[in-house]
């Protein structure tokens, strides 16, 4: 048994979305009945490398959610984790802050009278009662939320974690947890999806380093590109150069897009408005890059060069191939 479950987000291929590995590193440390991952059966199964990595972290148990729907659907995926939060007794649901885990604890919200935290940054139990930290307004503020509900539904942003292995690895148990979803959760069928095109860089949510462009770059990302694959980063851009059309909406970072918090960001050509702001303020480090001495994106850098992006980065970017030999 155990008191807490982590919802294993994975690609097409079975493979482990990075910062899962996160979420099993952080749940571990709250329990003492070693850690149950929950593996929707989307007709991705876990691979022989997924299983040997999740026995390293310290999982002893993956659950596999079938059911009579798809359980690509939040609405039928949260009444398959209802019922095995009953089969497991567990109290806590661990997932990865994004659109659809959101709307998954929105479901598992109404149908468990759950407390849910999005966007954490951290997690401990004091005197018994787990304690989420995260940031707010922008990443102005740090705050800490005690939920004292019977369920909780924490949602835990990428690279809040360093990611540890367990003492001792396991050999995790696979086991089927069928059930049959409701009329209501079944009626909503997905008949298609369209697999964004690979380009060989991290995910944007969950990458450790950002490479971002905005209108400064005047459409032309190669050199940022460049930079972002030296890096082994992602690729980002603000709202202005998704309207312009330089780059796909699905790079914006900002309130009315992606919210990241890299280790290292690296605005080029980014004024720093607030709403771009907002998106990624919780970086760990900050380089701004802009030819603009009173540009905002200076006031919460860590490192700022005033400076010709068109020069400063591929000046950067063969420092940084020189150095790597």
């Amino acid at each position: 048994m155990s008191d807490i479950l982590v919802l294993l987000d994975h690609t097409s291929t079975g493979a482990l979305r990075t910062p899962v590995r996160e979420l099993v590193t952080l749940a571990r440390d709250l329990t003492d009945g070693g850690v149950h991952g929950v593996w929707a059966a989307d007709g991705a199964e876990p691979s022989a490398d997924a299983l040997t990595e999740l026995g390293e972290l310290g999982v002893t148990h993956v659950h596999r959610l079938t059911s009579d729907a798809d359980v690509r659907v939040p609405a039928v995926l949260a009444e398959g984790v209802v019922g095995l939060l009953d089969a497991t007794g567990a109290r806590t649901l661990l997932a990865v802050s994004s659109f659809e885990n959101k709307e998954l604890a929105a479901y598992l919200a109404v149908a468990t009278g759950a407390g849910v935290v999005t966007d954490a940054d951290a997690l401990e139990r004091v005197d018994g009662t787990l304690v989420v930290g995260k940031t707010v307004f922008a990443g102005t503020w740090t705050t800490r939320t005690a939920v004292r509900t019977p369920v909780a539904v924490v949602l835990v942003k990428a690279n809040s974690v360093v990611v540890s292995p367990a003492p001792a690895a396991v050999a995790p148990q696979v086991g089927e947890h069928a059930f049959t979803a409701s009329a209501g959760a079944s009626r909503v069928r997905v008949v298609e999806r369209t697999e964004r095109p690979a380009t060989g860089r991290p995910d944007l949510g969950s990458a450790h380093i950002v490479v971002t462009g905005g209108r400064g770059t005047e459409g032309d990302f190669t050199a940022l590109e460049e930079l972002a694959d030296v890096l082994g980063g992602a690729v980002g851009a603000t709202r202005v150069a998704t309207d312009e059309g330089w780059i796909g909406h699905d790079a914006q970072i900002g309130q009315t897009g992606v919210t990241i918090s890299p280790r290292l960001y690296i605005g080029a050509g980014v004024s720093g408005a607030v709403h771009h702001r907002g998106g990624m303020q919780a970086s760990g480090t900050i380089v701004a890059i802009n030819t603009d001495p009173d540009a905002p994106i200076f006031e919460i850098a860590d490192f700022g060069v005033v400076g010709d992006l068109t020069t400063v980065v591929p000046q950067l970017t063969a420092e940084l191939r020189r150095l790597k030999g």
